[in-house]
């Protein structure tokens, strides 16, 4: 019997390796995406002609549920969200209606039409925001410092009071930075694969970035996908913190990068003090013990790894025309 699975945000960098996985594993996938957003179909690269989109306003409740009745799935993963957190400022009663409000509108048809589909909600380690302590876990306060973190934690309790009071199979995945080659240059770890890769080929000749000291939580987006599928195939449904545990400054992450291309990062970085963020000395990372031990989930792909494939790829997509180098403009804009 093939399973059918919805996913929203498909046409994102969680959405393509959720997507691939699935469909190694005979799901039939079907991705809800608003129409708006067609020409984001491309994005989706070699999957494209294997899975369906159905096109449909995310904010509309009856045309969402309209669609989870005719595609009657086994699983929903909603991946939905604005995909770079400071967007958020910009808009947050969008970000907000987007995140919470599709999660609430799809919870709703589930129940609505009486199916016992399983259900996934993409929250982030921005639920943690302002932390004292460190690693988290799933029993550390939520403290979300911006409309991003805000959004999804209303989104995260919306889903609790759901499963509590309706019973329906309901997840958290409360996800730390997961990175990959899709992820948009905007995202530090994108930014300095490219730079590397430019750099390398020529066609660049600096790097510019601010706090080389922040630390992050890093892994693979391949690898955190699993874990939305695992929590979905388990017993009982439960919330998952899930990350590597380990922290990489940028520093770290510069030094690997150009180590790949076999440049010495101090003779081409520079920092800018207008690149600075105030807030980077919090710590958020990740303890993912009850991941490894209920699900026995754990990250396959190391940090050293990952960025080396990340410049490994841009320097392809250099050489091919297929992406642009990155410029002085773009870095300090």
């Amino acid at each position: 019997m093939t399973h059918t699975a919805l996913i929203t945000g498909i046409t994102g960098q969680d959405g393509y390796y959720l997507s691939r996985l699935l469909l190694n594993k005979g799901y039939r996938v079907v991705g809800l995406a608003p129409p708006s957003r067609q020409s984001s179909v491309t994005k989706l690269g070699d999957l494209a002609d294997q899975v369906e989109i159905y096109f449909v306003d995310l904010t509309d409740s009856q045309a969402l549920a309209v669609a989870v009745e005719q595609m009657q799935p086994d699983e929903i993963y909603n991946l939905a969200a604005p995909s770079f957190v400071p967007q958020s400022w910009a808009d947050p009663l969008g970000t907000l209606d987007l995140v919470t409000g599709t999660a609430t509108r799809l919870l709703t048809a589930i129940r609505q039409i009486g199916l016992e589909t399983r259900f996934y909600q993409a929250s982030s380690s921005e639920l943690f925001g302002h932390v004292e302590d460190s690693p988290q876990s799933e029993l550390t306060p939520f403290r979300p410092k911006n409309p991003y973190g805000a959004a999804k934690l209303h989104a995260h309790w919306t889903m609790v009071h759901q499963r509590e009071h309706y019973g329906l199979f309901a997840c958290s995945g409360i996800l730390y930075n997961h990175e990959s080659p899709l992820r948009p240059p905007q995202f530090v770890t994108r930014k300095v694969s490219l730079a590397a890769a430019s750099i390398k080929l020529g066609l660049s000749d600096r790097l510019y970035m601010g706090n080389l000291d922040a630390k992050r939580d890093w892994g693979f987006a391949g690898d955190y996908v699993e874990a939305m599928w695992l929590m979905l195939q388990a017993d009982t449904p439960e919330d998952y913190v899930i990350g590597t545990g380990r922290l990489h400054s940028v520093r770290d992450l510069i030094a690997t990068a150009f180590e790949s291309v076999n440049l010495d990062w101090t003779q081409y970085v520079d920092v800018d003090p207008n690149l600075l963020r105030v807030d980077e000395h919090f710590q958020l990372v990740a303890n993912p013990a009850k991941a490894k031990k209920n699900l026995s989930w754990q990250p396959q792909i190391s940090f050293e790894r990952l960025v080396e494939t990340m410049v490994r790829t841009d320097l392809e997509r250099l050489k091919t025309g297929a992406v642009a180098p990155i410029t002085v403009d773009q870095q300090v804009s």
